[in-house]
């Protein structure tokens, strides 16, 4: 891949990874716009690791507590905050590692991962029950109240995420709204939820390009994990001000704008996809 596409893939990835908006849906449209291959795995596994350190930064306060619970959680005892905290991210976590192995196994991930079809169906639906969610119910709850039912409830709605263009931020932050927290703290508990979810399927994607000696590969890596890192951070910190006095709307109606352009593109014979 050429440094500007490095540079764009990187872009995409880190504004994209934690606004309701997909990043697969954007990503798909590069190949398309550049004329070269999808990014590969190598690339992939840099990015998440780029946003995976930025929304560790962006909340360390939280991560610092449910590390220090997690220790705690490991000797069986769950008496603090932050070991509350952590069980509740492992137990939302589960449901998405099990179905997405159960993808990977059969082959499935790749039948839906390059249909424009399903991505540009997945911006309109999954923005809709984001819009319905998000003004329908009321902000009565905040982080500190999640609970477990609501962990393994909220952990279900990230399975969805599996759909390409449906987007994990997005669909999870629908469960929260759905359950009652507030804009800020659903985005907030996405967020925490996105860390061991990332580092999980970032953990698989590495098993497959260990060995890779494409030459430059770790130049590639380094100036993609950068970039997605500072982007995502960026995108972060203005979401979460925004949150404080705009509703989730915005995003929902950049989705189904642009999931109705991805699908005339590929209704109109314009959507075949470069192979990685």
């Amino acid at each position: 891949m050429t440094l500007f596409t490095l540079v764009l893939v990187a872009l995409i990835q880190g504004v994209t990874e934690f606004l309701p908006v997909s990043s697969s849906g954007h990503l798909v449209l590069l190949p398309l716009l550049t004329g070269e291959p999808a990014q590969g795995l190598a690339i992939d596994v840099a990015a998440h690791l780029g946003t995976l350190i930025a929304v560790v930064l962006f909340f360390w306060t939280d991560v610092r507590m449910a590390l220090s619970g997690l220790s705690r959680l490991i000797r069986g005892k769950v008496d603090t905050q932050g070991a509350w905290l952590a069980l509740c991210l492992m137990v939302a976590t589960i449901p998405v590692i099990l179905a997405g192995l159960i993808l990977k196994v059969t082959g499935l991930a790749d039948l839906i991962r390059d249909s424009m079809v399903v991505i540009a169906l997945a911006f309109i639906v999954f923005g809709i029950v984001l819009y319905r969610a998000d003004q329908t119910n009321p902000e009565i709850r905040t982080a500190p109240q999640w609970t477990m039912k609501h962990a393994v409830i909220m952990g279900l709605w990230q399975v969805v995420a599996l759909i390409p263009g449906t987007s994990r931020s997005g669909i999870t932050i629908t469960g929260a709204r759905t359950l009652g927290y507030t804009r800020t703290d659903a985005a907030r508990l996405s967020m925490l939820m996105s860390i061991p979810t990332i580092l999980a399927s970032g953990s698989l994607l590495a098993l497959d390009v260990i060995g890779d000696t494409t030459p430059g590969l770790w130049t590639d890596i380094a100036i993609v994990a950068g970039l997605s890192c500072v982007a995502a951070l960026a995108a972060l910190s203005l979401m979460m001000r925004l949150l404080r006095s705009v509703s989730y709307t915005p995003y929902v109606v950049y989705r189904v704008a642009l999931g109705a352009i991805l699908l005339i593109i590929a209704m109109t014979g314009g959507g075949s996809l470069p192979n990685s």
